[in-house]
């Protein structure tokens, strides 16, 4: 379980990373936020550290804790289209990366402004069909 600001903080870390990829077109910066999703996706995201360590010791106490399988979930689809801009990007596919980066960026910011996870909810999508049957 983790306190639901930790995610929040790391989409604004991570809003502010693809805005300036969308900015300056640089493939190595996404490919370095992608090795960041990479991390998330295994529990060990930099930006959570940041929040554990120096941001939580600040706050009071969560009014609740979430399960971490939806936002870990929400770091994999991330990872896919930073992969996909950073290859896009570095090879010459400049529109193709900006869209995946945008992509990316738009629901990184939708976490960060309003709380609103894509990723997490595709991750409960997927668990509600699953769980019913539809998809096994």
């Amino acid at each position: 379980m983790i306190d639901p600001r930790g995610p929040r903080f790391g989409a604004w870390i991570t809003t502010l990373v693809l805005a300036v990829v969308l900015l300056t077109g640089s493939g190595l910066l996404l490919a370095a936020q992608a090795v960041v999703f990479a991390l998330g996706s295994q529990g060990k995201s930099p930006y959570a550290q940041i929040f554990k360590r120096l941001i939580r010791p600040r706050l009071s106490p969560p009014d609740e804790l979430e399960d971490e399988r939806p936002p870990r979930f929400a770091q994999l689809v991330g990872l896919v289209f930073a992969t996909i801009g950073a290859i896009a990007l570095l090879t010459g596919a400049t529109t193709v990366g900006l869209i995946a980066t945008g992509a990316a960026f738009a629901a990184a910011f939708l976490n960060a402004a309003f709380g609103i996870c894509l990723g997490c909810e595709m991750f409960l999508l997927y668990k509600r069909a699953t769980t019913k049957g539809v998809l096994s």
